[in-house]
């Protein structure tokens, strides 16, 4: 049977994950600030799609921790929880390592030369301050091993935690942290092209979990929220007037 020529059934897909990236991109940058209330009508309008995608996308949104709706309630943008960046950013940093540690037997001459030139472009990018291209070059840099590794699973986790680390990197950026990144950019692609798996898992970690220091620590006194969130995410959306 021939393979039917309408793309009818992709698009829906194609649209709902573009959405998706649109509306995750605008709260990770800072478009859509925290605790600002979004309504699905008003989102929809301004992406020029209509409500469905973009209400899909705050369901997926809530589940990772970016957006807060309860019954009965707005939708907002959720604050950044500091426990949860935490969270996020230890899994982030642990799967990087995985990635790294799986495909450095794979990677070939011109996967090198992508982590090569990303880091090239990421060290211009700290040079001249310039926040957007540094994290788009960073994030090419990290994403070859991430492809090369081809463990779907893990490639999952990190789309659905990355955004959260990411919101505080934006904000807390240091041109001295990234340039220490630069540096051990260079000693990863190096342990990699030696097919040293253990240096370079190592050196990836270091690398992510540099950015601990970007967290800022709680309080001295404060004792852990205990409380249960009342504004955690649910898995009905609510209809925004």
């Amino acid at each position: 049977m021939p393979v039917p020529a309408s793309e009818a059934s992709i698009r829906p897909s194609l649209l709902r994950d573009t959405v998706h990236d649109r509306l995750r991109d605008a709260i990770v940058d800072g478009t859509l600030a925290p605790g600002e209330v979004v309504r699905d009508t008003e989102l929809a309008s301004w992406l020029g799609v209509s409500r469905t995608p973009v209400r899909e996308a705050l369901l997926r949104l809530g589940e990772t921790g970016l957006v807060r709706a309860a019954p009965g309630r707005s939708t907002v943008v959720a604050e950044i929880d500091l426990g949860e960046v935490r969270a996020a950013h230890a899994v982030v940093a642990s799967m990087h390592r995985l990635a790294v540690a799986e495909a450095v037997t794979r990677l070939t001459p011109a996967d090198l030369g992508r982590m090569r030139e990303a880091n090239d472009r990421f060290a211009r990018a700290i040079d001249d301050r310039d926040t957007d291209a540094a994290l788009a070059a960073d994030d090419d840099f990290h994403a070859v091993a991430v492809d090369v590794s081809a463990n779907r699973a893990l490639a999952t986790v990190l789309d659905q935690f990355s955004p959260v680390v990411r919101r505080l990197e934006r904000r807390r950026f240091a041109s001295l942290a990234g340039a220490e990144s630069v540096t051990l950019h260079d000693r990863l692609v190096a342990a990699c092209e030696a097919g040293d798996v253990d240096a370079a898992a190592e050196v990836a970690f270091r690398t992510w979990q540099n950015l601990a220091a970007l967290i800022p620590e709680p309080p001295s006194g404060t004792e852990p929220d205990t409380e249960p969130d009342t504004d955690a995410p649910t898995t009905q959306q609510q209809e925004t007037p």
